[in-house]
């Protein structure tokens, strides 16, 4: 299996002032993606007593971002450690690899967009907590 990153901030471009508004971008500048998108999704009008996610990939690596509102990211590493994430700027992303199982609780209004290193494969999913901890925990 290859060696990913723990999960972590990647912070984005953020061009203009509160006057004008903002642009952010990602080219082949610092810090680039860490991967080639191949599937991009948008999440929106989650209610705040949802939790989404629930789930871990087997091959899938994540850029998380909240393009409007708060969204708390909780993870679990392979090894059991959890940490807990807060996007609440559109310019600052979270990276998601594989094998960590992740959460998302939303604040009313937030819009979060995901991208994706490889298309969507059901395969992919461990969607049951208990499978995650059979095929990682003892990595």
């Amino acid at each position: 299996m290859p060696d990913y990153p723990k999960p972590h901030y990647l912070t984005f471009s953020q061009i203009g002032d509160a006057t004008i508004g903002y642009l952010s971008v990602s080219e082949n500048a610092a810090p680039p993606l860490p991967f080639a998108v191949q599937r991009v999704f948008w999440t929106y009008y989650t209610p705040d007593n949802i939790l989404r996610g629930r789930h871990a990939h087997r091959a899938t690596e994540h850029v998380l971002l909240a393009l409007a509102g708060r969204i708390i990211v909780t993870v679990e590493s392979a090894a059991g450690t959890l940490e807990i994430f807060r996007l609440e700027s559109p310019h600052v992303g979270l990276y998601v690899p594989p094998n960590v199982w992740h959460t998302m609780q939303y604040s009313p209004g937030a819009v979060q967009l995901a991208l994706a290193s490889r298309p969507f494969a059901e395969e992919d999913y461990i969607r049951e907590y208990d499978d995650f901890r059979k095929v990682w925990g003892s990595s």
